[in-house]
């Protein structure tokens, strides 16, 4: 192998990606983009929920509970209604999520110690928020009750609480629950998927659309110096691009970076290989620029979206859905990724994801490798 026949090809590839436009906004602008569009558009976190309120009683005691509603950042009383009908009409509008309906006994049943059941009504058109709202729901309603239970109790002289089961909560590497922590660095193996995928597989497909492939195969240059002396040009380029991700993601959108730095780096290395040679071996395969960015776009932003762990859970999905994650090199690098960010996992323990990432590597870089040859037809 030539480094100069190397490094003339790599040249030639830089003032490629130089010249075309498309190929700058995607290397520059478009990780930036994807990234503060998941950031900022796909959050999970259910907050400030509107419900209606169709209080019967009208007392004291059911504006204390209203007002227990209103104390958390989950719920807005948006509005108190006079009936059913109105309740109703608000969910349907889709001006409420959540009705909550307090009985005309409210107060008498709390004063002789019977049992109170308070309605929510929900909009389950979003399973995952209305599962959510009635979990904030039974809190406050939960909590309202022990402050009852507690005033009753004080009431009848007596100081201490009576023995209770009681769960204490700790949460670790997401202390804060918040979405963004755990999507943002999935964001990076997709954008990572998208772009050098996308990229790579152009550069075979251009030079047989624009005609010069001949005049590339009648020099002395080998078909491994043509393939490493444009795959490496995307390959610095994809790596800048995981450097300012990782660096808008910790500075930007405050997620924690508790692993190492390095693990990192070798981890994206792999992965940027991986994408690559993917892209590699479509562009020998696809013959023109617009077939080959279609399969890349099929073969890493569906699968690297929907089937990585990124942002649904692969332990939820039906059993083949899960053996068939296995064979899509996202899902260990998402998993990788979440590790070092959150739980700054060693590399002593990311092995389970690392080998097959290992694997997936060795296995398309030799793939790619063995795909093109100099010849024409």
């Amino acid at each position: 192998m030539s480094l100069t026949r190397f490094l003339a090809v790599a040249k030639k590839e830089i003032v490629q990606v130089l010249r075309d436009s498309r190929s700058l906004i995607i290397v520059l602008i478009m990780p930036v983009i994807l990234l503060m569009l998941f950031g900022y558009g796909v959050n999970l976190d259910q907050k400030h929920i509107p419900i209606y309120v169709y209080d019967q009683e009208g007392s004291q005691k059911s504006q204390d509970l209203l007002k227990h509603f209103q104390a958390t950042q989950y719920f807005d009383v948006v509005q108190v209604v006079n009936g059913y009908p109105e309740l109703k009409h608000a969910l349907d509008a889709g001006d409420a999520r959540m009705g909550i309906v307090i009985p005309w006994d409210f107060s008498s049943r709390l004063y002789e110690g019977r049992p109170v059941m308070i309605q929510a009504l929900v909009d389950a058109t979003d399973d995952n928020t209305a599962n959510v709202a009635i979990g904030y729901a039974q809190a406050v309603v939960q909590g309202y009750s022990s402050a009852i239970q507690l005033d009753w109790l004080r009431s009848q002289g007596q100081t201490a609480r009576p023995a209770s089961v009681t769960v204490q909560t700790r949460t670790w590497y997401n202390e804060d629950l918040e979405s963004s922590a755990f999507i943002i660095p999935g964001v990076l193996a997709l954008v990572m998927s998208v772009i050098g995928t996308f990229l790579s597989s152009l550069t075979i497909a251009r030079e047989w659309e624009r005609g010069t492939m001949e005049q590339l195969i009648s020099t002395p240059v080998s078909s491994l110096e043509i393939m490493l002396g444009k795959l490496v040009p995307y390959f610095a380029i994809g790596m800048f691009d995981v450097i300012i991700c990782a660096l808008l993601a910790i500075y930007w959108f405050q997620v924690p970076f508790r692993g190492s730095f390095m693990t990192l780096i070798v981890s994206s290395v792999m992965f940027m290989i991986v994408v690559l040679s993917m892209g590699f071996f479509i562009s020998v395969i696809a013959k023109t620029q617009l077939a080959a960015s279609q399969i890349a776009l099929l073969a890493t932003f569906l699968p690297a979206f929907l089937l990585s762990g990124f942002l649904f859970a692969i332990e939820q999905m039906p059993v083949v859905l899960q053996w068939i994650t296995r064979i899509i090199p996202a899902r260990y690098y998402v998993s990788v990724l979440k590790d070092i960010f959150l739980k700054g996992s060693p590399s002593t323990l990311l092995y389970a994801d690392l080998v097959p990432l290992a694997v997936f590597t060795v296995v398309l870089a030799a793939l790619a490798t063995r795909s093109f040859h100099k010849r024409l037809g």
